[in-house]
């Protein structure tokens, strides 16, 4: 068809350093669960270990149990701007001020505030001696829950990213910091480099030791890496580490496939650093390494600037994908036991892709499952394999993983809000949409094309009953099996899968309760 072509005001509401340690229709406001009354928020927690956050950001929730301000700032097609805050104090984000200011328009994330005192809020970043200037990200590409409320995630994917150039409060010259992020297993590359944390002041490379970042992806810099990845590695400039000698030393490391995982770095700023992960929505954390600093020169003692990054490497460099939730950096380096209290909090939130709408229609929010209605092949899904959409037997028998792949949410029509898109259960920010006819799972990059290509219009089904989707940008094209693949397949053509013989049946689908809720 065609090929996808692939920023403020700035509000604070200062906040206690040491803070009281007391989608589609369907984002709505604050959806079925309670709101978050959290006595001891991750930067309480950290605040009273003794290593306070002098950064906080998340466009999910509030990270401190005072917090009331606004998470992040919209920015809409038509140039206006909207803070979107929490529900209540400590809270979630209230995703119905996006969904009501966003209605019949686009927006972007212009702005990521920050909750803490020291106003390091995270704008769009602009051009580097790596790559060019950077846009924001598509506000609506990552909606998830968080504790039984719609929210969005930030999904990065490519060329997007934000940056505090003259940050306040975050390690130079050898101080010592931690950090964390809640990211995702989900939506990774091999480009350099999604980073969030510690960078240089000018957007540059300005040697070995002038950044001290979290880095989640499947670039493996030091060979070997143990697996397949993505990892979690330190960006400290010029290399993306995974012990003193770079390459992985932990042959168990094999990387976070999870859709949402915890990601930690911490580094005295002087002869040791440390990297831990856990999945987010369960369990505790892994020490991955936890030993020397990089044993090259300018490593020992660090030589950090304070710069703040999310989303590109310190020179700019953004080809990197990746997706971002929240996370904090702090004055010091956290305890394990501080860490290992932070991981059990981000667990309670119960992240997740699933809608609590009741399953099996087309209602936003919806979870469903999509079966074949031709004779002979209704026993066939539409699922994603290998990226690709195809139909294949599904049954109470088979795998978690086919039972996960052939379950989608329906989300309001990313171009055209009476129609429908289909996110993936089980990769939180990723679409089906057609490319070359063909469907396909991708994450969706918030270009108008891909808004288009992945939007369908229900109707009666061809074949008299069911439901057949028509294509928002090909209207006489719909969705259609054939020879196991998915198309968008007109009535006849030119093409194999616009074949005429036994077309209605194949366009028309049974709208299903999910195999996996």
């Amino acid at each position: 068809m065609r090929f996808p072509v692939r920023l403020t005001k700035v509000r604070h509401v200062l906040l206690s350093m040491g803070a009281t340690v007391a989608l589609v229709f369907g984002l709505l406001a604050g959806g079925t669960g309670t709101s978050q009354a959290a006595s001891s928020l991750p930067c309480d927690i950290y605040a009273a270990a003794g290593t306070p956050c002098v950064a906080a950001h998340s466009t999910t929730r509030a990270l401190y149990a005072s917090f009331n301000g606004p998470l992040y700032q919209l920015k809409r097609a038509d140039g206006a701007t909207k803070d979107v805050g929490v529900l209540s104090t400590g809270g979630y984000a209230n995703a119905a001020t996006q969904d009501s200011f966003c209605a019949g328009s686009t927006c972007i994330i212009n702005v990521i505030y920050d909750q803490s005192s020291r106003n390091n809020d995270l704008p769009i970043e602009p051009a580097g001696t790596a790559g060019p200037a950077n846009s924001g990200v598509p506000a609506d590409a990552l909606p998830v829950t968080a504790g039984g409320h719609q929210v969005y995630g930030a999904s990065f994917s490519g060329r997007m990213g934000y940056r505090h150039t003259a940050a306040s409060g975050v390690a130079v010259n050898g101080q010592p910091e931690g950090m964390y992020m809640v990211t995702s297993g989900t939506h990774v590359n091999n480009l350099c480099c999604f980073d969030y944390g510690n960078a240089e002041v000018k957007i540059a490379d300005t040697g070995n030791g002038h950044m001290d970042a979290l880095n989640f992806g499947t670039e493996c810099w030091f060979s070997p890496c143990s697996g397949a990845g993505p990892w979690v590695q330190a960006d400290l400039e010029n290399g993306l580490f995974q012990s003193d000698d770079g390459y992985s030393k932990n042959s168990s490391n094999t990387g976070r496939t999870e859709p949402f995982v915890t990601a930690l770095l911490k580094n005295n700023g002087q002869d040791h650093f440390a990297i831990r992960d856990g999945n987010a929505q369960s369990g505790g954390l892994t020490t991955e390494y936890s030993g020397g600093e990089p044993n090259r020169s300018g490593y020992s003692p660090m030589q950090q600037e304070g710069s703040i990054v999310l989303g590109t490497g310190g020179d700019n460099s953004n080809g990197s994908i990746g997706s971002f939730f929240e996370g904090v950096m702090t004055s010091g380096v956290p305890s394990d036991s501080a860490d290992n209290q932070v991981q059990s909090n981000i667990v309670s939130v119960g992240y997740g892709a699933a809608s609590p709408v009741a399953g099996g229609t087309l209602n936003p929010g919806s979870t469903i499952s999509l079966r074949a209605t031709t004779s002979g092949y209704t026993d066939r899904y539409i699922r994603h394999q290998y990226n690709a959409a195809v139909t294949s037997v599904v049954s109470s028998s088979s795998s978690s993983l086919d039972k996960n792949d052939s379950s989608w949410i329906v989300r309001r029509g990313l171009a055209d809000s009476s129609c429908v898109s289909f996110e993936s259960r089980n990769y939180p920010g990723d679409f089906l949409r057609h490319y070359d006819y063909k469907l396909q799972r991708q994450p969706m990059d918030g270009t108008s094309v891909f808004r288009q290509d992945a939007t369908f219009c229900p109707q009666t089904g061809k074949s008299g009953s069911g439901t057949s989707f028509a294509s928002y940008n090909y209207p006489d094209r719909f969705i259609r099996h054939y020879n196991n693949t998915v198309y968008i397949a007109s009535n006849g053509g030119s093409n194999d899968f616009d074949s005429a013989t036994s077309w209605a049946a194949d366009v028309t689908w049974q709208v299903s309760t999910p195999w996996t809720p």
